[in-house]
């Protein structure tokens, strides 16, 4: 038996990037999904899936943002396979700016995907859990904001450092009805939205900008989506039974140095 059969997996941003690499590894594993997102490629993730790995998926057209789409698309996920153990909620947003010209309008979605959007995700599922005895949420943050920060991040970093505190709150609370609540801290994953954000730094030439984000890392190169996947599973699977409220990096060792040119390297 694979680490995540006999699991159902509710996946939030799963159509590209790293909730794609999240789904792909999860039904590697055996779980049974729910793929949500608002994103045109859905469906085609779903059937990618099914035809890969042949496990059931089935996927809910939704905002995050919105309280009520979130309690439905758990609701479709108990109607088609019984339960729900593990939310994994990953979908976000970053948009690159200088503070001083960054409009109200574009925090604001940055607060209502990254925030309202977890905060919502992770209510409809606990709900579940109180009800059916138990489950696993993995919640995706990031380094930026707890740890680091780049110029024009101040919406991203915000909004991602507060998935640290709302980890560690949801761990507290329901750790003696069964519920555990981690989250990973990613680095640079080569993602859409990355490659986004590489635009919006350099739109001459977005490809030095990643390529300068491989040379800061101290393993020289972007994270897979499916390499984060593997930490989800982790933390969604039994294998993790006494984590709770843990917030672990992933990164490459990119927040490692103390400067970039000191040193014998």
């Amino acid at each position: 038996m694979t680490k995540l059969e006999g699991k159902v997996a509710l996946i939030t941003g799963a159509a590209l990037g790293l909730g794609r690499g999240i789904a792909q590894v999860y039904a590697k594993y055996g779980a049974k999904l729910c793929l949500v997102d608002l994103a045109p490629q859905l469906e085609t993730t779903a059937q990618e899936l099914r035809q890969e790995f042949g496990v059931e998926v089935i996927t809910v057209t939704a905002d995050v943002a919105d309280a009520s789409m979130m309690e439905e698309a758990v609701a479709k996920t108990v109607a088609q396979f019984g339960q729900l153990n593990i939310v994994c909620s990953n979908a976000g947003v970053c948009r690159l700016a200088p503070f001083e010209n960054f409009d109200a309008a574009m925090r604001d979605f940055h607060i209502d995907v990254n925030i309202k959007g977890v905060w919502n995700t992770c209510q409809a599922g606990i709900k579940q859990f109180l009800e059916q005895g138990g489950g696993t949420i993995v919640i995706a943050s990031s380094v930026t904001g707890d740890l680091v920060a780049d110029a024009g991040e101040a919406a991203y970093a915000m909004t991602k450092a507060a998935m640290v505190g709302l980890t560690k709150a949801l761990a507290v609370e329901y750790a003696d009805r069964n519920i555990r609540v981690n989250c990973t801290q990613l680095g640079y994953a080569r993602t859409p939205m990355v490659e986004k954000m590489a635009q919006e730094s350099n739109p001459e030439d977005p490809e030095s900008v990643i390529t300068g984000i491989a040379q800061s890392v101290p393993m020289k190169r972007l994270a897979d989506p499916k390499e984060v996947g593997e930490l989800f599973a982790f933390l969604g699977s039994d294998e993790s039974s006494y984590l709770t409220g843990t917030q672990i990096v992933i990164d490459g060792g990119s927040t490692l140095p103390e400067t970039i040119g000191m040193g014998t390297n």
